[in-house]
């Protein structure tokens, strides 16, 4: 069997294993049944903490819908710059490109000098050059939004006591951005400051709800825009979106001590291969030099980290879960 033939059979294979995938990551009769039956149960209790949780699984939603045309309305560089705002560090995006070059030039210097192949050069640079950075902000990012969301109903609270001790809302922000660290605080007074130069409270608070772009913070927006629409005492109905915060907070940690044992399986299963073969490489170069220049190894390795990938992106759907 010629490796045209070979190629042709892997390919199909793939495909019938791709349209498998599909066919079972489908919709769900019985989440679809679940999901009617949890909109009636809103839409005719009086129970204040169903009404908020109402409000913050719409917000869900439309954070689902509009997420993917805002990203393709902006280019490349406009949501690159977004992410390293998001990680609150000031980095121009020139740091960025910077980096991405030293790492790639870095590694490649040093793997050319070990006698590696030429291609093995090129792509360890590209993968590590480009992937690492990326990596390093993400981690940033998750961190930062880690902080504000852990912190944001101690904030919510302090806004409650403001409120009920009779101060305006802008002020009473401003006294939160005061009182409160991190990332909670610095965001405050951002919002203060955009209200300083002219700006409406609902405009300086979607801004920053953009940026953060966490259902947390959208849902304290949406729920001052109703407030202001709608009237009521905002004092008991940020209480109830304080404590509805704190129960998310609580099942989000819950679900992470229940799958962290599959993730560091799926951790370890996933990096064991590339671990070897780097041990294999540096101890015996010349024993996997064919994965580089033979046509049937390279077809080989094509095909194991396809089928790789495929594993991983299973893995990771049945460990993911979104509240």
């Amino acid at each position: 069997m010629g490796m045209m033939q070979i190629a042709m059979l892997g390919a199909g294979v793939l495909a019938v294993v791709l349209l498998i995938m599909f066919a079972f990551v489908g919709p769900s009769v019985s989440k679809a049944t679940a999901r009617r039956l949890d909109k009636v149960k809103y839409r005719h209790s009086d129970n204040a903490n169903v009404q908020v949780e109402a409000q913050m699984k719409k917000a869900l939603s439309a954070r689902r819908k509009t997420t993917r045309p805002k990203g393709e309305n902006m280019t490349k560089m406009e949501i690159l710059a977004i992410r390293l705002e998001k990680t609150g560090k000031n980095w121009p995006l020139s740091y960025f490109f910077y980096a991405v070059g030293g790492i790639f030039t870095l590694l490649f210097g040093v793997l050319l000098i070990k006698g590696a192949p030429l291609l093995l050069c090129v792509f360890v640079g590209l993968l590590v050059g480009a992937g690492l950075p990326h990596f390093v902000v993400g981690f940033m990012i998750s961190r930062r939004v880690g902080k504000f969301t852990a912190s944001f109903p101690d904030a919510i609270e302090l806004l409650v006591r403001g409120l009920r001790s009779g101060l305006p809302v802008t002020e009473t922000i401003g006294v939160v951005a005061k009182e409160i660290g991190g990332p909670v605080g610095e965001e405050f007074q951002k919002v203060v400051d955009r209200i300083k130069i002219g700006q409406t409270m609902e405009d300086a608070l979607q801004e920053s709800a953009k940026r953060m772009d966490t259902p947390e913070f959208k849902f304290f927006c949406i729920t001052l825009a109703i407030q202001r629409e709608t009237g009521g005492n905002l004092a008991e109905t940020l209480s109830n979106l304080a404590e509805v915060l704190r129960k998310r907070g609580q099942m989000k940690l819950k679900i992470k001590a229940m799958s962290s044992e599959s993730k560091a399986s799926a951790y370890i299963v996933g990096s064991l291969p590339f671990i070897v073969f780097g041990l294999v490489y540096s101890v015996n170069p010349t024993y996997l030099a064919g994965f580089f220049y033979e046509e049937r190894l390279i077809i080989a390795g094509m095909g194991g980290l396809t089928w790789m990938s495929i594993g991983v992106f299973i893995m990771a759907k049945m460990v993911s879960f979104e509240i």
